[in-house]
């Protein structure tokens, strides 16, 4: 399990700017994020998708803590 908050935000079904929070997420485990987001820090090392189901050929590693740029819209992560 990785310890601490990964937080993302993404734009809900009704247009609304939203925020989510993955709390302690589990390592090794493909998350997908209920839309498009965009990475704001990660409680371990973290590798991002740009499709769901941690698919996809564009992808990114994010150090621990790290946040990506709100230019980069991820659809799943996995923990190490």
């Amino acid at each position: 399990m990785a310890t601490g908050q990964f937080r993302y935000t993404y734009t809900n079904a009704e247009g609304y700017d939203a925020v989510g929070f993955l709390n302690d997420p589990p390592s090794g485990q493909c998350i997908n994020l209920p839309a498009p987001a965009a990475a704001e820090g990660a409680a371990a090392t973290a590798t991002v998708f740009l499709d769901a189901d941690c698919s996809g050929d564009t992808y990114l590693t994010l150090p621990a803590a790290a946040d990506a740029s709100d230019r980069l819209l991820l659809r799943s992560v996995v923990f190490s």
